[in-house]
């Protein structure tokens, strides 16, 4: 785990910010059957901050517990962890046709793994957006230590203002992994990908929804979505037909779109979540699986306590910690249920000016 140093007003070298990390949890109620539309909404007028605060507290952990690459992967028995998240990669940037040369935006880019695996596999040069100071820093650095700095870059900004930072028809692609569930709605994070997007530039996502089966008058289906939430810097959990829509109402055109995870797979996507180290499918997987594990979480969290004590971690990064723990727990519930996807994918065009 990183260690920084913290100024006097709170922010730290590397670009976390105590006071956010502490109020992550205050976003939500204790109980979650006791969330209200009131603390709805207020996560989503301060997404944020409700975003920066978790990822200030979770990236540490991210890294640790998972690799470069912050999202889920199909698995084919026998496949390595690390090569399933690369090949989920590859899916997407073959999916929307990705070629040398091409300008691409990573939408939520998080330290930038999937950046550099797909610029390296396709050959295009990509930009990566993110919001959060910390987690650019870390993918700056990375990108150097791999010779790719002048092929993929970063930059901060805000995934609702993409038009204001870039200008229009901006881009060959875009494309966002497991990440535009943060933004406060769908329309208005995919009405922006439009606007920068050139005519004819294709948009690829994997999208994090509720299914079809999920229904929120259900109380324990509504508390899945809460814990989903809170366990994942979510401001609001949304249906898959919410997502659907929403590329419709901005004017895209639909070119591929299937649930992933829907697909009967002999090993489910959520399994490196469970902690069960009998279904590791490769040696170094053990390791991977293990950090997962209640003893493996022990470690980990125990030493995130000690670290933020001494103040080696902004406070409030081990109740974030904690927060994690709740995501993986409501995660496999949502996979083993058919509730929840975390790769509900779309491939879209933006159409083209009339002739």
């Amino acid at each position: 785990m990183s260690v920084s140093t913290v100024s006097p007003e709170g922010t730290w070298k590397d670009g976390r910010v105590t006071d956010r990390v502490d109020n992550y949890v205050k976003f939500w109620q204790k109980d979650k059957s006791k969330e209200s539309a009131e603390d709805n909404s207020n996560r989503l007028e301060n997404y944020t901050d409700v975003v920066n605060g978790y990822y200030d507290g979770a990236t540490d952990l991210y890294e640790w517990g998972w690799a470069q690459s912050f999202h889920f992967s199909r698995f084919y028995k026998g496949e390595a962890f690390q090569a399933s998240l690369a090949r989920h990669e590859h899916y997407l940037a073959a999916k929307m046709n990705i070629k040398p040369g091409m300008r691409v935006l990573d939408v939520g880019c998080g330290v930038g793994g999937p950046a550099r695996e797909i610029a390296q596999f396709t050959d295009a040069n990509v930009i990566g957006l993110n919001n959060n100071d910390f987690q650019i820093g870390r993918a700056r650095r990375y990108t150097k230590k791999m010779g790719l700095e002048n092929q993929v870059t970063f930059v901060k900004g805000d995934f609702m203002k993409l038009e204001e930072q870039f200008g229009p028809n901006s881009f060959d692609a875009v494309y966002a992994i497991e990440a535009t569930v943060h933004a406060p709605s769908f329309a208005g994070v995919y009405g922006e990908i439009m606007k920068v997007l050139k005519p004819g530039g294709i948009f690829g996502v994997y999208e994090w929804v509720m299914t079809d089966e999920w229904d929120p008058s259900i109380p324990s289906h509504k508390e899945l979505a809460h814990e989903i939430e809170f366990g994942n810097g979510i401001p609001e959990m949304r249906p898959i037909r919410d997502a659907r829509e929403a590329v419709a109402e901005v004017g895209f055109e639909v070119l591929h779109e299937e649930d992933l995870a829907a697909r009967d797979d002999p090993i489910p996507w959520y399994y490196p979540l469970e902690g069960d180290i009998s279904k590791a499918q490769t040696v170094w997987d053990y390791f991977t699986v293990w950090r997962m594990s209640w003893s493996g979480m022990l470690v980990s969290h125990n030493a995130m306590w000690l670290m933020e004590k001494i103040g080696l971690l902004p406070k409030g990064t081990f109740e974030v910690g904690e927060a994690l723990k709740v995501a993986g727990a409501s995660l496999v519930r949502g996979g083993q249920t058919k509730l929840f996807t975390p790769m509900y994918l779309m491939v879209s065009r933006k159409p083209l000016p009339p002739a």
